[in-house]
């Protein structure tokens, strides 16, 4: 038996989240997160992983920790909800800043505001945070936020858009940027940096130079018809003076982004808007600090991280390619060169100051995530002693490939339980991934494929079209054709899954979330091939969700304008009279990006129909399912579902479900 059995027992497997390393290259830290005492929520905290030596544990408290960043002198900054207990009768509901000497001894809060703190950049004595901040004199800002709570006013007037992201109201703080100097107990000569920001911070992102006197920061412009641009912009620590580095027309620059160890560069990513006949691109981009001419390199490698060589003459850019998601070295002058040869994928990349060695967190769809070096010179990879040991997955891992009509190929890992084989023909369930600009190349803690094997499925993880890491034109087939192109390339990959005699093909579900439930749905209405679908935070009524989703602007830009031609063709709402599989839905009533409004219509239009159906709904959960009782509840009613319509079992009704 292995952790994957027992679902209560996979849930409690500590999961590393994030890697940093020191200045002085000895050792990193990581923030970790494990299943608390009372089983009902994750906490996090801090660990240090010395490059020669064992992980141990920095930090313990309810609240947890995240954020962390280290300091010139080796010490750590990180923020933290925990109580201080400097102060008598302290109950800290807000994030707040604290200092871990690197010699050791307890943290101490250096800093805190009546909004929160959140992330946080550190170079020499200069600090550099942001926080939300209410209109107004600052003064009387804690003020006023007692005010409102004493008076139990919750109301948010909005002017502008988007008003809520992801499973939060945006309001009435906005994100500032403030800078600071390291004293000896706390930070001292705290400055807003922003104080004219307005919006223009909200869900952005910042970098501070290695000689601490200059921010990078992103920096939205709001346009008309709920549009805007996003630039970069360079804000003097010392003064405050801000200008543009990087703004360009029909592009958006932000993160993944770094500053050269010189201190002249920045790396960042540049977006393409996106329209009707423009397709999604992401490239890496090199700009001068002072100037902002720059240009793009590695093409069609979508950055998802980045990081300098000490000597500033390469980036180190992490990007999905194949299926896999390796580092690549892209030199100013000179070929972009793969670092990694393996199937890993990998994230917080890390350089060594001596230039010898990149760190980074290794993982792969049959690896959990843990530390690892690679030698830059050979590109020999070792993994390092990891603060959450990986769990063994119960089956084996293969790839397999198609051609699609159009005679594109199209490849997927396909995961196999234990035992499977001729005389074993196992249950087939295909995940079909969200995004759509995405990749099936990873471990994943939510959709975990070796659940499913461990109860005897196979399971596929195809990357259909809009996949990244097979070039602009994957990207290509499937901008604005969504249902029928992404269908065939499933289809056609699916059959070579079914061709193994160690599947049985006529035992067959297929599950998706987001985009991935958004396909599952129009496969519901076009096809009878699968005994059971499974539709989680799906797309319903593309013309609904453009408008009610948290980014309607970027949807609208592919689809048109509400009642155009593509939502007609492309919406699953339209086939409802052709569906006939047994449907599971799933939702979570906070999520923003996919509003619950589509579950409770396609709910609603089952209803009006013969086809045998199940709404799990969840009130406090978002997008994902994150809380721990109700990841447990999300697997059994899939698996209890699965059971019945692929295995023919009778339904049993999980006894975490109400």
């Amino acid at each position: 038996m292995s952790a994957f059995n027992d679902i209560r027992d996979y849930v409690s497997i500590a999961r590393v989240l994030s890697l940093r390393l020191s200045p002085d290259g000895a050792r990193l830290i990581s923030t970790v997160q494990s299943l608390n005492p009372d089983g009902k929520s994750f906490g996090t905290a801090l660990w240090a992983i010395p490059v020669d030596g064992e992980p141990y544990r920095l930090t313990r408290s309810a609240k947890g920790e995240s954020a962390a960043v280290f300091t010139a002198a080796g010490d750590v900054l990180f923020t933290s909800a925990r109580p201080d207990p400097t102060v008598k009768d302290s109950t800290d509901e807000i994030p707040s800043l604290w200092l871990l000497p690197r010699a050791g001894g307890e943290a101490r809060q250096v800093a805190t505001r009546p909004g929160g703190i959140g992330g946080v950049r550190t170079a020499g004595d200069v600090v550099v945070f942001v926080s939300d901040v209410l209109d107004g004199e600052e003064a009387a800002e804690e003020d006023k936020r007692k005010a409102r709570k004493d008076a139990g006013i919750s109301a948010i007037l909005h002017e502008g858009y988007p008003v809520r992201y992801w499973d939060h109201d945006l309001g009435p703080g906005r994100p500032r940027l403030f800078a600071a100097r390291l004293g000896a107990d706390r930070l001292e000569d705290v400055r807003d940096l922003t104080p004219d920001a307005g919006d223009a911070l909200r869900e952005g992102g910042f970098e501070l130079s290695p000689d601490g006197g200059t921010v990078i920061a992103t920096w939205r412009t709001y346009l008309p018809k709920g549009e805007s641009r996003t630039d970069l912009v360079a804000i003097d620590v010392a003064t405050g003076e801000r200008r543009v580095v990087l703004s360009e027309e029909g592009y958006d620059f932000g993160g993944p982004m770094a500053v050269s160890p010189d201190g002249v560069r920045i790396a960042c990513a540049r977006e393409r808007v996106t329209g009707l006949d423009v397709s999604a691109r992401s490239e890496l981009w090199i700009a001068d600090l002072a100037t902002g001419q720059g240009r793009a390199y590695a093409p069609d490698l979508f950055p998802a991280d980045l990081d300098w060589a000490p000597d500033s003459s390469a980036v180190y850019l992490v990007a999905d390619h194949q299926g896999r998601r390796p580092v690549f070295r892209v030199p100013l002058d000179g070929d972009v060169a793969r670092l990694t040869g393996d199937d890993a994928a990998y994230a917080g990349v890390s350089p060594s100051p001596d230039g010898r060695f990149v760190y980074a967190l290794r993982s792969a769809v049959d690896l959990a995530p843990g530390p690892a070096r690679i030698d830059v010179a050979g590109g020999e990879i070792t993994d390092l002693p990891s603060p959450a040991p990986r769990p063994e997955v119960p089956g084996t891992l293969t790839e397999i490939s198609a051609t699609a009509d159009d005679g594109a190929t199209v490849r997927g890992w396909l995961a196999l339980p234990e035992g499977a084989s001729a005389d074993n023909p196992v249950p087939f369930v295909v995940f079909i991934h969200g995004g759509p600009i995405a990749s099936s190349n990873d471990w994943q803690w939510r959709w975990q494929c070796w659940i499913m094997a461990a109860h005897g499925y196979a399971v596929l993880m195809p990357d259909p079209c809009m996949s990244t890491g097979y070039g602009q034109e994957m990207i290509d087939r499937g901008w604005g054709d969504w249902g029928p192109r992404t269908q065939a390339d499933l289809d056609a990959i699916v059959d070579v899954a079914l061709a193994r005699d160690d599947i049985d093909e006529e035992r067959i579900a297929a599950m998706g979330g987001s985009f991935g439930g958004y396909m599952a749905n129009w496969l519901a209405g076009h096809t009878d091939r699968y005994k059971a679908i499974v539709t989680h935070a799906s797309l319903w009524n593309l013309d609904q969700f453009a408008g009610t989703t948290d980014a309607s602007m970027y949807w609208q830009r592919e689809f048109g304008e509400p009642g155009g031609e593509r939502y007609s063709l492309l919406s699953p709402h339209q086939s409802l009279d052709k569906i006939t599989t047994p449907l599971l839905v799933i939702h979570g009533d906070k999520d923003y990006r996919v509003p619950i409004g589509e579950a409770l219509r396609l709910w609603w239009d089952l209803r009006r129909t013969e086809v045998e159906s199940k709404f799990l709904y969840f009130p406090d959960e978002n997008h994902w399912i994150l809380k721990p009782g109700n990841a447990v509840a999300w697997y059994e009613t899939v698996l209890a579902f699965l059971a019945q319509h692929v295995l023919g079992q009778d339904w049993k009704r999980p006894d975490s479900v109400a």
